[in-house]
């Protein structure tokens, strides 16, 4: 039996999913992408009537960091990335926040390694370097609750752009394969857009695996 409540909102200019799971038992949230209108944001949280502690990004891309800072700042809460994408994080021409006029800088508190294990809000949770979508795309796996958080690595029924800097096609097969290939096919899968999934459904029918 699940010990999480989890709910989205859909924010910004591309329809991105910005995740909360709740801790039922502590009351802690952990955000997942807060990538836009940060007052929705925090409608969303004191709806939830739960305490941010951590924020989760999934990748540096505008569509997922715009809100970051003004959500770290209001909560005083660290932001996990992972390491390879710290540059792009940092830098408003590669994130693409410069391209609508909205520079954005984020400093990432803890950078994580491939497969690392870290504990927030009561859950212990496993980034998975997932590279394709951009050089530190990244997924995070909560085993006890069977949820895998995958950013715009895996879709329904597809994968993420490769089209922009650091993307590859070859490295975002290898990272699904990665993904099918290790986690349990019950696994239900959060992705930054449209609707969810799970590994047993991608395994099957997603025509990049």
């Amino acid at each position: 039996m699940r010990n999480s409540i989890l709910q989205k909102c859909i924010l910004g200019p591309v329809y991105t999913n910005c995740y909360f799971l709740k801790n039922k038992e502590t009351g802690e949230i952990i955000i997942i992408d807060p990538s836009d209108c940060e007052d929705k944001i925090y409608n969303k949280v004191n709806e939830m009537q739960g305490k941010p502690v951590a924020i989760l990004l999934t990748h540096g891309h505008f569509d997922h960091i715009m809100a970051v800072e003004k959500v770290k700042e209001k909560y005083n809460i660290p932001v996990y990335a992972c390491r390879q994408e710290e540059e792009m994080l940092r830098e408003p021409s590669l994130n693409m926040t410069s391209s609508y006029g909205r520079d954005c800088s984020v400093t990432a508190d803890i950078l994580l390694d491939d497969l690392q294990v870290f504990e927030a809000a009561g859950f212990m949770v496993q980034m998975i370097h997932t590279p394709g979508h951009t050089k530190g795309s990244c997924c995070y796996y909560i085993k006890d609750e069977g949820i895998l958080f995958s950013g715009d690595t895996l879709f329904y029924g597809s994968v993420g752009r490769t089209d922009f800097p650091g993307g590859s096609t070859s490295a975002i097969v290898a990272s699904l394969h990665k993904l099918v290939d290790s986690l349990p096919e019950e696994t239900e899968v959060y992705p930054g857009h449209d609707a969810s999934t799970t590994i047993g459904y991608e395994k099957r029918y997603n025509p990049f695996v």
